[in-house]
């Protein structure tokens, strides 16, 4: 092979090495990547609704006796299906992943014979009250942290209010529900610490317009004649009053064209000294 040839091969080498290059740097330069700020994917979530009017939802919702005294068993048997693949309902049933649920309504917290609680469950305290298991089973991560009850709770009031009906039917001794018309006690107690508060406020804004027992309310200092205030801008007269408080008497007044009359003088004119 002449050397001719190699110098054809090489310079075959070198466009194709030159044309690679000019291609990459092309193609740097029109798909420009976008490198994120930091490593991993970006994935789109929708933004949640406003939570004010959950807010409001829940503030609007129906106090437990009323929903209780419209509650249908039947519905709250059917809500309990969700229940059953950690719970039992039947009396002396067993224990699962979650206790035996018979007679809970009214029962202390945490105290079902044979089963292991949860150190949230076992902080929690308190009896299963209807009000309790209500507010319980609304959201039991939030009302028992560190439960590892993974329920994630009933958010219809209706749908808990059927339920705590038909759990307190599987009991020997089924606890008195609240009535329709009952305040939450929470809310009672609530009422009366805002009403007491006003009271409090109204009872220390009398004592302080009220004046001292046995003095008597100060009288508007009383305007005294030719005691007006000067007008905007001018000084006030401070020179003492030097006008005398009695007038002396009116001289009598001389005739038209005569010379006042001096007291204690004779007023007659002395004679012409014609001698002069």
């Amino acid at each position: 092979m002449d050397s001719f040839e190699i110098n054809k091969i090489m310079g075959a080498v070198l466009a194709t090495l030159l044309g690679l290059m000019v291609i990459n740097i092309g193609a740097g330069a029109i798909f420009a990547p976008h490198m994120p700020e930091k490593p991993g994917y970006e994935i789109a979530v929708a933004e949640p609704k406003d939570k004010g009017g959950e807010k409001a939802a829940a503030a609007e919702e129906e106090p437990l006796g009323d929903r209780i005294a419209k509650a249908d068993p039947d519905r709250g048997k059917a809500i309990f299906k969700r229940c059953m693949a950690c719970h039992t309902v039947e009396k002396d049933g067993p224990n699962r992943v979650g206790p035996n649920l018979y007679g809970v309504i009214g029962r202390v917290v945490a105290t079902h014979a044979g089963f292991n609680y949860s150190s949230g469950m076992q902080k929690h305290g308190g009896s299963w009250t209807p009000e309790e298991f209500d507010d319980f089973i609304k959201n039991p991560k939030q009302e028992a942290p560190g439960t590892s009850m993974v329920f994630a709770g009933l958010s219809r009031g209706s749908d808990r209010a059927d339920l705590i009906v038909f759990l307190n039917l599987q009991s020997d001794k089924p606890v008195e529900l609240p009535k329709a018309g009952a305040a939450k006690p929470d809310a009672d107690k609530a009422a009366d610490a805002k009403s007491g508060e006003a009271d409090a406020a109204a009872d220390k804004k009398g004592a302080a317009e009220k004046p001292a027992e046995g003095g008597k309310p100060q009288a508007p200092a009383e305007e005294k004649p030719g005691s007006e205030k000067p007008a905007e801008g001018a000084k006030p007269d401070t020179k003492p009053d030097t006008k005398p408080s009695a007038a002396p008497a009116e001289t009598e007044k001389p005739a038209d064209g005569g010379k006042p009359e001096m007291p204690g003088m004779d007023q007659k004119k002395p004679a012409d000294d014609s001698s002069k």
